[in-house]
C-alpha cells in the first residue's frame, strides 16, 4: 500500500508529503521532519512482505543504510534515520535538492569540458574516500545518481543500493545488478572481479556521456566487437587529455585501465607542477567474450532462407554455424537478436522486447541453428524439451533445474558459466544456443548473451516460439 500524504511515521517523527518514484523493489517519498526539514525516505514496496526472497530484500536495503551511514562525506548524501515500521523498514536521508546529471544534459546539451570535469572530481573524491576509507564500492555511478545541490552546485553521489564491502582485486560473487551504459564487464558476471576499478569505469562512462550527450556503448555490446566510438568524434571540442583520460578509464580489461580512482584524476587533472603522465599505449583491445579471427570461412550454399522483418543480416550467423564455429554463432545470435529489437545500445531485453520478436526472425535464427546442427541445436528444440517436461511460461523450480539437467546446463546441482559450456555437437541436445547461459539461474537474474534479465525472458523465447509455431 503506498504511503498517503499526511501519513506519519516514527512516532510522528516523520509526515509524508508525496511520493517520488518507485522501482521494482522500492518506493521513494518526501517527508518533512518534526522540525520542518525535508528528508527522503525509501522503503521496500509491501507486496514483497509475500514475497519468498523477502529476507534478501530485506538485508539488502539495511545494507545501504549502513553503507550510507558510515559515508560522511560533503560529496555523498547523509543518512538521517533507519527504523522499522510494522514489518517494513525505512531509510530517511538528506533530501538533496536540485537537478541530477541526466536531467542537466538533457535541458543543456554537452556540458563545457570545466564544468563537467569538476562534477567528476568532486564524485571521485567521495569515490575515493568510500574506496581507501570504508572498503565499500558504490558499483551505480551514473548521471542520474548524481545530484547537484541547488544551493551551491556541488554535485552528491546518491543510492547507494548496490554498494558493497569488497576485498581489492578478489574473484567475488556479488549481486549482477547494474546499469548497463555505464558498467565495466565485471560487474555482468556473477564472479567478477572487484576492485577500485570498477567503479573508474562508470565514472569514465559518466563523463562521456556528460561531454557527448550519448550513451556509451555498453560493455557487454563492445564485447561482440562493435567498439566504443571515441567521444572526441562526437565531440570535437573534447581536449585531447581528457578524451584519453576516457578510453583509459573505459578500458574493457581490468589490468589496462587505472587501477584506483585518483590515479584516473591526476591523469584527467593534472597538477601544474607535474605533468599528466600519458596511460600505457596498447593494442587494439580484445576480449574473451568474443573468439579471435579463425580461419576464412567457406562460401555458402545460397538455399537458405534468411528472411527478416527488420532487415537484419543473417549471413554471419549463417557462415559460422556452417563452419562449426558454435561459440562466435552463439554471440552472433545474441548480437542479432539485440539488433532485431533494436536494443544494441541497452545491451539488454525483457519480456515486452520478446513478446513482439518478429516470428520471422526467431523463425531464421532457429532454423539456421537446427540445420547446421543436425537437429541437435536451436530454441525449438529447448523449447520442445522443456514442453516434455511439462513446463509452462510459470516459472517451476523443479522443472526448470531438469531442464537445465537435460540439456548440460547443471551439473552436480550447480548451473555452469558461460565458460564452461560445451561449444561442439558432443554436448547434449539443446544445449546451445547457451548465449541465456552465465548468472545465477534459480534466482531472480540470468545472463542473456549481452545482459542480465529475468528468467521470464527465458520461458518468454520458449512461449514465443511455440506462438509462432517455430
Amino acid at each position: 500500500m503506498v504511503l498517503q500524504p499526511g501519513s506519519k511515521l516514527y512516532g510522528n517523527r516523520y509526515t509524508i508529503i508525496r511520493k517520488l518514484g518507485e522501482g521494482g523493489f522500492g518506493i521513494t517519498y518526501e517527508a518533512k521532519k518534526s522540525d520542518g526539514s525535508s528528508v527522503v525516505i525509501k522503503t521496500l514496496k509491501d507486496e514483497l512482505l509475500y514475497h519468498p526472497n523477502f529476507r534478501q530484500f530485506q538485508d539488502k536495503f539495511q545494507g545501504e543504510a549502513l553503507a550510507l551511514a558510515v559515508c560522511k562525506h560533503p560529496h555523498i548524501v547523509q543518512v538521517d534515520n533507519f527504523f522499522q515500521e510494522g514489518n517494513l523498514p525505512y531509510l530517511a536521508m538528506e533530501y538533496v535538492i536540485g537537478e541530477d546529471l541526466q536531467e542537466r544534459v538533457q535541458r543543456k546539451g554537452i556540458l563545457p569540458e570545466t564544468e563537467a570535469i569538476s562534477y567528476i572530481q568532486q564524485i571521485g573524491e567521495a569515490l575515493s574516500f568510500i574506496h581507501t576509507e570504508k572498503g565499500l564500492l558504490h558499483r551505480d555511478v551514473k548521471p542520474n545518481n548524481i545530484v547537484l545541490r541547488r544551493s551551491n552546485r556541488n554535485a552528491v553521489l546518491i543510492d547507494f543500493g548496490l554498494a558493497r564491502g569488497f576485498i581489492p582485486d578478489m574473484t567475488q560473487q556479488m549481486t549482477p545488478l547494474h546499469t548497463p551504459a555505464f558498467a565495466p564487464p565485471e560487474q555482468m558476471m556473477p564472479n567478477g572481479r572487484y576492485g577500485d576499478y570498477t567503479d573508474v569505469y562508470a565514472l569514465a562512462a559518466t563523463l562521456y556521456f556528460l561531454l557527448t550527450n550519448t550513451l556509451p556503448t555498453a560493455a557487454p555490446w563492445r564485447a561482440l566487437n562493435h567498439p566504443l566510438k571515441p567521444p572526441g568524434q562526437i565531440n570535437p571540442r573534447i581536449s585531447d587529455s581528457v578524451h584519453q583520460a576516457i578510453l583509459w578509464g573505459m578500458a574493457m580489461e581490468i589490468h589496462k585501465r587505472p587501477q584506483s580512482v585518483q590515479e584516473w584524476l591526476k591523469f584527467l587533472i593534472p597538477s601544474p607542477k607535474r605533468p599528466a603522465v600519458a596511460p600505457p599505449v596498447a593494442p587494439k583491445p580484445s576480449y574473451n567474450w568474443v573468439s579471435p579471427p579463425q580461419a576464412p570461412m567457406p562460401v555458402p550454399a545460397a538455399t537458405d532462407d534468411l528472411r527478416s522483418a527488420r532487415g537484419v543480416d543473417y549471413r554471419k550467423l549463417r557462415d559460422l554455424l556452417k563452419a562449426g564455429r558454435w561459440k562466435e554463432a552463439d554471440k552472433e545470435t545474441a548480437a542479432r537478436m539485440l539488433e532485431v529489437a533494436g536494443r544494441e545500445e541497452e545491451g539488454w531485453l525483457n519480456t515486452d522486447h520478446i513478446d513482439n520478436f518478429p516470428c520471422e526472425d526467431l523463425r531464421t535464427i532457429d532454423q539456421l541453428w537446427v540445420k547446421y546442427s543436425k537437429g541437435r541445436f536451436g530454441f525449438s528444440v529447448q523449447a520442445k524439451i522443456y514442453r516434455s517436461l511439462g513446463g509452462t511460461r510459470s516459472y517451476d523450480d523443479k522443472i526448470w533445474k531438469a531442464f537445465a539437467d537435460r540439456v548440460g546446463w547443471r551439473k552436480q546441482g550447480g548451473f555452469l558459466s558461460y565458460s564452461d559450456l560445451t561449444f561442439d555437437t558432443s554436448a547434449p541436445s539443446g544445449h546451445l544456443p547457451g548465449c541465456w547461459v552465465e548468472g545465477e539461474w534459480g534466482g531472480v537474474w540470468v545472463w542473456v548473451g549481452v545482459g542480465w534479465v529475468g528468467w521470464e525472458v527465458v520461458l518468454g523465447v520458449f512461449s514465443r516460439v511455440e506462438t509462432c509455431k517455430v
